[in-house]
């Protein structure tokens, strides 16, 4: 159910029904040849359109053809990018690798009417993986926090390394989204976590950057709600800031000026980050936002930093990849730096923009930059 959540979560906004841009009417079909399967098996195609389910690995079944070969044939208007998995009816067992890993997601730009066939020799077994939980340094969970009008949920937080040697010293403080992907792969969606706690670690060794306090702030069912702009998303950004912040600042050791407070996220996550930046500036002094959902489906908070055409003392960290949903990001994002521009923001000064080409809309891609983020906006002056 995690695994489902995340997936759908993560990549809603890649639906056929939310892209309207160059999209007209196609005919798509798909083949999947599995020697060792048996015929009678049930096969899905899960994805990121409504033909595909959703990402739902149990909604749209292939149509048995006999010799361990299936089919679906789709017909309708279709976005510019198509990713797409195979499974047996959950994520348990989903096409894998000879690894034994879940492949990653097939991708399809489909441009007019169009053929695929896949090859899968391997499924996971329907045994859920057992990771190793491992964490670098030390950690407090708080549990069951509560917030008016949004589901309760879990708080975590890194110390940094020296916390309880010096214990005068105060630190600044990091919140950041999807905190159960944060520091731990046991606990992370995909078995694959941002390494957070590692990457601190090794630049607390450096010397280089402040380290702070990270308070990673679980995420629930009601992702998108609570993310994206509407009415639980202001309850949400209230919880954050006149809940998880009080409390931080009353049971830990922290600078908790605007100055010396940040927030972060990924996907719509850094969307979040950024609105709790712009709506609350008297907390927030910067925002990490890696891959942000700025102008997708009908999110627009491009033209909602346009309408208030002014300059606000913000630092931003803006990153994206290029690869499979990264690409549908990135017209929100030009879109953004352009409006930041407009309202007095300088480039690598107010806010920076880092562009991976070659990185996916996943945990792995974004703990690759999180160390050169952390030095941007940690540096020591």
């Amino acid at each position: 159910m995690k695994r489902l959540f995340l997936l759908v979560l993560a990549f809603v906004f890649a639906t056929s029904q939310a892209i309207a841009q160059s999209q007209s009417a196609k005919e798509l079909v798909f083949e999947l040849f599995s020697p060792d399967l048996p015929d009678s098996s049930a096969v899905f195609v899960s994805g990121s359109i409504a033909q595909f389910g959703n990402w739902n690995p149990a909604s749209i079944k292939m149509e048995a053809k006999g010799n361990h070969l299936w089919r679906l044939t789709i017909q309708g208007e279709f976005p510019d990018l198509i990713e797409y998995k195979f499974t047996l009816g959950s994520w348990e067992k989903e096409a894998a690798g000879a690894n034994g890993l879940p492949l990653q997601n097939f991708v399809l730009k489909p441009k007019e009417n169009t053929s695929v066939r896949h090859d899968i020799y391997f499924w996971l077994d329907g045994k859920p993986r057992m990771l190793k939980g491992e964490i670098t340094g030390k950690v407090n969970y708080h549990r069951q926090m509560k917030g008016e009008g949004i589901l309760d949920r879990d708080i975590v937080v890194l110390l940094p390394s020296d916390y309880e040697l010096n214990p005068r010293k105060k630190y600044p403080v990091l919140y950041m989204h999807d905190g159960q992907n944060l520091f731990d792969p046991a606990t992370s969606s995909f078995g694959v976590d941002w390494q957070i706690d590692e990457t601190l670690d090794s630049l607390a060794k450096l010397g280089t950057v402040q380290i702070p306090i990270v308070v990673g702030i679980y995420n629930t069912s009601e992702r998108t709600a609570d993310y994206t702009p509407g009415e639980q998303n202001k309850k949400y950004m209230k919880f954050v800031a006149e809940i998880v912040k009080p409390f931080i600042d009353a049971n830990y050791r922290t600078l908790s000026s605007r100055k010396n407070t940040a927030i972060g996220g990924s996907s719509y996550g850094g969307l979040v980050s950024f609105m709790l930046a712009w709506e609350y500036p008297h907390l927030f002094s910067k925002a990490f936002c890696l891959s942000p959902a700025f102008k997708v489906q009908n999110i627009d908070y491009v033209q909602r930093v346009l309408n208030d055409a002014k300059h606000k003392k913000l630092i931003f960290y803006i990153d994206n990849g290029g690869l499979g949903l990264e690409e549908q990001l990135q017209p929100g994002i030009d879109d953004m730096l352009e409006a930041l521009k407009k309202n007095g923001f300088v480039k690598n000064k107010d806010f920076f923009w880092i562009l991976d080409s070659e990185a996916r809309h996943f945990e792995s891609d974004w703990a690759k930059r999180m160390p050169h983020a952390f030095e941007l906006l940690y540096k020591f002056k």
